[in-house]
């Protein structure tokens, strides 16, 4: 699985300038992702608070397709090259894109073992 992380800063302007932003982001730019090829899902989310570091984040958008392969077709197709023509107008200077990998290795070692046959952590050998 291969993910488009978008990070939206919030926009200068105060409150009026980040309705304005999520409305033309809702009616414009996210129908145009719906559309691009290869894509398997979309999840928006708000950013509400920041534990570590500094910047203004405000809201993020993960898009998953199956593989890189299937991310670098979407992301020429003219939906995803439209969808970001809009962007680079409602958030100029305000994204950061990144591209995400699966890291299974590191799952591995971040997620306890799941215990199958109904033993606690103790009884195991």
């Amino acid at each position: 699985m291969t993910t488009l992380l978008a990070l939206y800063q919030r926009p200068q302007g105060g409150p009026d300038a980040q309705e304005t932003f999520e409305r033309r982001y809702a009616a414009e730019h996210l129908p145009l992702v719906a559309a691009t090829p290869g894509l398997r899902g979309v999840s928006i989310q708000r950013v509400t608070q920041s534990l570590l570091g500094e910047g203004d984040t405000f809201l993020v958008t993960a898009m998953t397709f199956d593989d890189r392969a299937a991310l670098d077709a979407g992301l020429a197709s003219d939906a995803m090259r439209a969808a970001g023509r809009i962007l680079r107008e409602i958030a100029p200077g305000l994204t950061t894109l990144l591209v995400l990998e699966d890291a299974p290795e590191l799952d591995a070692a971040a997620s306890p073992a799941v215990d199958t046959v109904g033993t606690t952590a103790e009884e195991r050998p």
